[in-house]
């Protein structure tokens, strides 16, 4: 399954890749890479708009991470990633913001807002410490960019030194649902935040994420929402207290407009010649199948798997909003009937769960049989579950679990995720999931 993957902040006594989905692997060559004159160019421009953000505990100068970020005010706002600053966000009483420009200056900075939707977060310099430093500017709309445009990441990666990289705009990713820039071009953990701009200087984007297990596929936040984030909360207060109770607004935001888009769309057919099963549309899912050979003997099975590539970060520990849609169906005609039974059993009740954790509640599961009119689809065994945020209240992870149970040596498992979801979305995505399991034709004799 394709997994895209944030590039981490750069933890203290941490290898640079950082947990799931946090931190690609990346190449330690893309600081070295050669540039070209324009790539020098572009960078001496704006080398004076460069910060990195590090993450300090409070009470000394030890390092919790560091990323990477640029001012786009004479009044010293800072654009990075909300991933860079998370720790803050959350733990104020524990950690302090400072930057560190080029040329090795120092100061605080504090926290106006962040946008978790688009991974961004929007500071600003405490003093005057770089009155006059200068802003980058972003490129205009009406002034998009073709598939092939160089363009240009800044930042520091792996805290050791500031760097730039030259790559290329391939457009935006494919089957994604927020829009993110799909760039061409080697960026590392510690460059999180970091701008990405045109031959001009223009700010195009910022850096957020790669591709495991890949070369030169990086990925970024287009500098729309980051002009956005700017002009919205320019003005704002810096955040007082940890940053719960507006990460719940925002994610309650979010869900509602991931699951009315999902439901917009129907279900389309998974090929089995029994049963109708539901696998979702591509619009904003990858979907993988295998299954076993023609001439296997014994159990046949086919298999799909569906999921978002991005979830929301909201800490080290904790990623949320996204779905996930898989089915098995199975013909054990070659086994018979008891020795099916045993396997199709098995294969439910091996599917996991979860447990209670820090963030979650232990999942609380309701089981009932499901009886259709028997011209539209098969009964059906389902589980439904539900988890809830231990800090995020009215959000809920949704598991549905779904077993067909009307043949002696054939059937078909499924299984749905709804991560960080409320609970009324949650009752609409079970039943659009249990409808989506019907008859392939006329019911079977």
């Amino acid at each position: 399954m394709l997994l895209l993957s944030l590039l981490a902040p750069v933890r203290a006594q941490q290898p640079p890749a950082a947990p799931a989905p946090p931190a690609a692997p990346a190449s330690a060559a893309a600081a070295a890479q050669p540039v070209s004159a324009t790539a020098r160019r572009v960078y001496e421009r704006a080398r004076g708009q460069l910060l990195q953000i590090r993450t300090l505990l409070k009470n000394q100068d030890s390092q919790a991470s560091v990323g990477s970020g640029f001012l786009v005010s004479e009044q010293g706002h800072v654009i990075t990633n909300y991933h860079v600053i998370s720790q803050v966000a959350l733990e104020p009483e524990s950690y302090r913001l400072r930057y560190a420009t080029t040329e090795g200056r120092g100061g605080e900075l504090e926290l106006l807002d962040f946008d978790v939707r688009r991974d961004l977060a929007l500071l600003r310099v405490v003093g005057d410490g770089l009155k006059g430093a200068g802003a980058l500017q972003f490129r205009p709309l009406a002034q998009p960019l073709a598939k092939g445009d160089r363009i240009y990441s800044m930042g520091n990666p792996h805290d050791v030194a500031f760097a730039v990289v030259e790559g290329t705009y391939n457009g935006l990713v494919e089957r994604s649902f927020d829009p993110l820039i799909y760039y061409s071009g080697s960026i590392n953990s510690g460059m999180s935040g970091g701008p990405v701009v045109d031959e001009e200087g223009r700010v195009v984007g910022v850096n957020v994420s790669a591709m495991f297990f890949a070369q030169q596929m990086s990925f970024l936040v287009p500098a729309e929402f980051a002009s956005a984030l700017f002009q919205k909360s320019r003005e704002a207060k810096p955040l007082a207290g940890p940053a719960w109770p507006r990460l719940r607004e925002q994610l309650l935001a979010y869900q509602e407009a991931l699951v009315t888009g999902f439901i917009a769309q129907p279900w389309r057919g998974a090929g089995n010649k029994r049963y109708r099963l539901p696998v979702p549309q591509e619009e904003f899912m990858r979907c993988w199948g295998r299954g076993t050979p023609a001439d296997s003997k014994g159990l046949n099975f086919q298999r799909s798997q569906c999921r978002m590539d991005h979830a929301v970060f909201i800490s080290g520990n904790l990623q949320t909003g996204y779905l996930e849609v898989s089915h098995e169906a199975y013909d054990g005609r070659q086994l018979g009937a008891l020795r099916f039974a045993k396997q199709y059993s098995g294969s439910f009740r091996n599917e996991n769960l979860g447990g209670s954790n820090k963030q979650r509640t232990a999942p609380h599961c309701r089981e009932e049989f499901v009886q259709k009119d028997p011209k539209d689809g098969p009964p059906l065994r389902a589980v439904i579950c539900l988890s809830a945020y231990r800090k995020l209240s009215g959000l809920h992870d949704l598991t549905v679990l779904v077993t067909t149970v009307d043949a002696a040596a054939e059937g078909a498992l499924g299984r749905f995720d709804a991560r960080g979801i409320s609970f009324d979305n949650a009752l609409k995505l079970s039943a659009h999931y249990l409808e989506g399991f019907g008859w392939k034709a006329a019911r079977p004799q």
